[in-house]
């Protein structure tokens, strides 16, 4: 055998030998393992608080001691094992496959108080305020009525008293004590601004210090019997466009029968000098005794030239024409600029929905809210209710959620529009000290519910804001409530 053979055949053998001593001594780690796993579970039968009687002679304490040892005895490698696990660093959890839930929009109580505003079918605007206390106990509440701009109250049920808010709109108040599953109706009767002209006369009833609403209603008021307005279009023939297109045909159509008139006359000319050239009269002599200077060579006659209406007729046509189209033009564009409505903003592009303005007490729907302002009033100067030189203008507004889902709204987009075009967002800490610490825009509003509350408005200078625009979304047109 050679060297070579003999020393890779002596390699062989090591390298086994050694793959053998290194296989044995993992044999008896797992055996120990294997082995005291089951003895917990045969030990566990048998009774260690069975005491022999006392008959029992000396020798039979010898197996009860003896038999707690043998018992006993695995529970080491349990305990290391159990030890040796516990030691182990634990791998860090995997994320979540499934995102965090979304903010539960809270379910804010009912609430103690309710309102309902209905009219009467009167000559004058009358108006009838339910205030009903739901509660199982007495309340105290403050009922605000808003009166239309440029009315005054004429009669007012008991206990009630005109003043004027905050702003520039008067107001009807009553201060009461509600029993406990008890329904107030109260009255106004209040003077027509312009015959037959609806009048929106929403109501509030607030805590007893007259700051946090509970619920509000609005109702508008009809005049009895009173015919809808009909706008009637004035008749074809006096609108001014049909009458510049009249005119224009008129003036064409006569044009047109002064031209043809020329022509026929010069072809009537022409026939009768062809006709009296060459014929003899009665006397018999050609050219009425004329006679001919030079005998007429027989040649052709030339051809002639069609004849072009003339450059006056062309130029007047077309001066009547432009005339029309110009005016028409212009007719049209006076109609539709006169139709604009300057206080709308910009609704197409990509604003969700359409832009809608209206005044204090309206309902205005929007694409996922249906917003109503109730009411505005705002402060005097002080250093608790405004920075220096302005003051805090609060709004009472109820918000509706129109949707089948929840629709979250921030502060940030409702805004108060002063004159000048200026404009100031929600006062949110503001806000949040009015709503008794809560943050209104904190979870968002639940599918269907309806929600009345304070927003409140930090404006420098004296004039209050003469617009509202609230919106539930960046993208949404939002509405504008005009401010009386």
């Amino acid at each position: 055998m050679p060297a070579s053979t003999r020393h890779h055949r002596a390699l062989a053998v090591f390298v086994h030998c050694l793959g053998i001593l290194a296989a044995v001594p993992a044999l008896p780690a797992a055996a120990p393992e294997a082995a005291a796993a089951p003895r917990p579970a045969a030990a566990t039968p048998q009774p260690a608080t069975p005491v022999p009687p006392a008959t029992t002679t000396t020798p039979a304490p010898g197996p009860a001691a003896v038999t707690p040892s043998a018992t006993v005895s695995p529970a080491p490698p349990a305990v290391a094992v159990a030890a040796r696990a516990s030691a182990e660093p634990t791998p860090p959890s995997a994320p979540p496959a499934v995102a965090p839930p979304s903010r539960v929009p809270a379910s804010a109580p009912p609430p103690p108080v309710t309102v309902a505003v209905a009219t009467e079918r009167s000559p004058a605007p009358r108006y009838q305020i339910h205030v009903r206390n739901v509660g199982n106990s007495p309340l105290d509440t403050t009922v605000r009525q808003e009166l239309p701009s440029g009315s005054s109250p004429t009669a007012i049920s008991g206990g009630g008293r005109s003043s004027s808010s905050g702003g520039s709109t008067a107001e009807v108040t009553w201060r009461l004590r509600l029993p406990a599953h008890s329904t107030t109706t109260l009255g106004t009767a209040l003077t027509a601004v312009a015959p037959g002209q609806p009048l929106t006369a929403p109501a509030c009833a607030f805590t007893s210090d007259g700051t946090r609403p509970y619920d509000c209603a609005s109702a508008t008021w009809q005049a009895a019997g009173a015919p809808a307005a009909e706008v009637t279009e004035a008749p074809p023939w006096r609108r001014f466009p049909v009458l510049l297109a009249g005119l224009g045909v008129l003036v064409l159509l006569g044009a047109l029968v002064a031209w043809v008139w020329r022509r026929q006359r010069g072809r009537r000319v022409n026939a009768a000098a062809l006709a009296t050239n060459g014929t003899p009269d009665a006397n018999g002599t050609p050219d009425g005794g004329r006679g001919t200077i030079y005998p007429r060579a027989a040649s052709p006659s030339p051809s002639r030239r069609r004849r072009t209406p003339p450059v006056w007729l062309l130029v007047g046509a077309a001066a009547v024409v432009l005339a029309g189209v110009i005016g028409t033009a212009g007719w049209t564009a006076t109609r539709q600029v006169s139709s604009i409505d300057t206080q709308k903003q910009p609704t197409s592009g990509a604003w969700m929905g359409t832009g809608v303005s209206g005044p204090v007490g309206v309902p205005l729907r929007e694409s996922a809210f249906e917003f109503t302002v109730y009411r505005m009033s705002c402060t005097a100067d002080g250093p608790d209710a405004a920075p220096a030189g302005g003051r805090r203008c609060q709004a009472t507004v109820g918000v509706r959620n129109v949707t089948g889902a929840q629709q979250p709204w921030h502060g940030q987009l409702q805004r108060a529009y002063l004159p000048g075009g200026r404009w100031v967002s929600t006062d949110e800490p503001a806000t949040r000290a009015a709503n008794l610490g809560r943050d209104v825009f904190a979870n968002p509003v639940a599918a269907g519910s309806r929600v009345v509350l304070p927003l409140v408005f930090s404006v420098d200078g004296r004039d209050p804001p003469r617009q509202l625009e609230l919106r539930s979304g960046v993208f949404s047109a939002g509405v504008r409530v005009q401010m009386p």
